[in-house]
């Protein structure tokens, strides 16, 4: 299969979303996916890296069959990319409020046992990330300038608090899922677009 990685985004569909943008804040663990610093403080994404770890993690979550991938998302406008994710890709997905024990209590009715955990945000999805790390769960995470990774085995570097980034890269690994199934032959045959990904406001 050919190397897409060029051609999964143009730097203005990255940029024009704010995917590059991150925090104020920058972890250790985050400087090497940072690019510079603005004048105003905020820390900016290399968008390289992040269209490289799209590719990757595209390439990693198809080798999965998608009944046994949970996506999850406690921020408010990761909630509809999920769900437009997962219901594309034919995951399980938690938006809002996860239930603490959905993968360690088997007596719970939304008890799940998946091969993969992809999480919006390590820290506002801390609960699902320990009992995913407890279980020995692969974890794929979004993370900002500001996160902690240790617990991430495939960080995509992107900016997971806003309302356009998180809709363009949920809606570039799915499509990026599907061409490495080979369910896509081309990006163009890719039927949705990115605004439909987007939280309502």
């Amino acid at each position: 299969m050919s190397d897409d990685r060029e051609e999964l985004a143009s730097d203005d569909l990255f940029l024009t979303s704010g995917v590059h943008i991150g925090t104020q804040q920058k972890s250790a663990d985050m400087i090497p996916y940072i690019f510079k610093v603005r004048n105003d403080g905020l820390y900016v994404l290399d968008i390289k890296k992040t269209r490289y770890k799209l590719s990757v993690a595209g390439k990693f979550l198809a080798r999965y069959d998608p009944k046994r991938i949970l996506v999850v998302s406690a921020r408010q406008y990761g909630q509809n990319p999920v769900k437009m994710f997962s219901k594309i890709i034919g995951t399980k997905c938690f938006p809002g409020r996860y239930i603490p024990g959905t993968l360690t209590n088997s007596l719970l009715p939304y008890y799940t046992e998946p091969n993969v955990l992809v999480v919006t945000d390590p820290a506002a999805d801390s609960k699902s990330l320990r009992e995913a790390i407890r279980n020995g769960i692969p974890v794929v995470g979004f993370c900002d300038a500001n996160n902690l990774t240790r617990n991430v085995d495939l960080v995509i570097p992107a900016n997971n608090k806003g309302r356009k980034s998180l809709a363009l890269i949920y809606w570039l690994l799915a499509r990026e899922i599907l061409k490495h199934k080979g369910i896509l032959e081309n990006y163009s045959d890719f039927i949705y677009k990115p605004d439909e990904f987007e939280a309502r406001l």
